[in-house]
């Protein structure tokens, strides 16, 4: 089996975010990335199958700060390629051109199956892999936890609320958004990293001309803080009279 696996680097939420002046996006400055931690988990499931039923694992991902490195590391832990879209990607990139750049490349890549992180923590609308599926014309099933490959289909586990799962059959090829892997991600040592970045190198695909639709952000501002809880204490007759009275002050109660 052919996999590909869409990687993507995003800001580390443990810094200290600010946002740019022009307050449409983070200062990216001073910004430490790290690799989308969905996007983790389908490199994991990917590696998962090929251990099982062989095949490669080809990553891709779009040309980033520091992107080098992830894609040096998905290789340190066992992708066989990666590939890194090149071209005018200054900027934000939304979905739907990231989709579109992808589709284009991945035309000419063979494949049997696409894995992509089931969203990414820099916007949280999950479409990529959906757009993707649609350009390429092929299925698509994401919120993902479990793949397992039977023949010219995989079988899929999809997570629903309440920790209901439902199974789904799914003709190859295919394009799965990964929302956890069977196990947790594994750890690729820098020392390991460093030397495959001495014995492998990046392929380069020049990126394809993309449309501007998909989500304009017209301001980002911080949380406000406009009151802290209140902590009700006393007896039961107390915390019942005080929780009335809140719900007449606020006009929730009729009569």
């Amino acid at each position: 089996m052919n996999i590909i696996v869409i990687v993507k680097h995003v800001p580390d939420l443990v810094e200290e975010l600010e946002i740019a002046e022009d307050g449409k996006d983070l200062n990216r400055d001073f910004l430490k990335f790290v690799v989308n931690e969905f996007d983790d988990q389908a490199l994991e499931q990917a590696l998962l199958l090929k251990e099982k039923g062989g095949g490669t694992i080809t990553a891709v991902a779009l040309d980033a700060p520091e992107i080098d490195q992830t894609l040096f590391t998905c290789l340190a832990k066992g992708a066989d390629k990666a590939v890194k879209i090149v071209g005018d990607l200054e900027g934000r990139v939304t979905s739907h051109a990231a989709a579109h750049m992808l589709a284009d490349a991945l035309k000419a890549m063979s494949h049997d199956l696409i894995l992509t992180g089931v969203q990414s923590a820099e916007d949280l609308d999950g479409q990529v892999g959906p757009l993707l599926a649609t350009y390429l014309g092929e299925p698509h099933v994401s919120v993902v936890t479990g793949v397992e490959a039977r023949g010219q289909m995989v079988v899929v586990r999809q997570e629903y609320a309440g920790g209901v799962t439902g199974e789904f059959e799914v003709d190859l090829p295919a394009v799965l958004g990964i929302q956890a892997a069977p196990q947790p991600p594994r750890y690729a040592p820098i020392s390991r990293v460093r030397a495959t970045m001495k014995e492998k190198k990046l392929v380069e695909i020049q990126a394809a001309a993309a449309d501007g639709a998909g989500l304009n952000v017209r301001q980002m501002v911080r949380p406000q803080v406009a009151s802290h809880a209140e902590m009700i204490e006393g007896n039961t007759d107390t915390v019942v009279e005080r929780i009335v009275g809140i719900m007449a002050e606020r006009g929730l109660m009729n009569g």
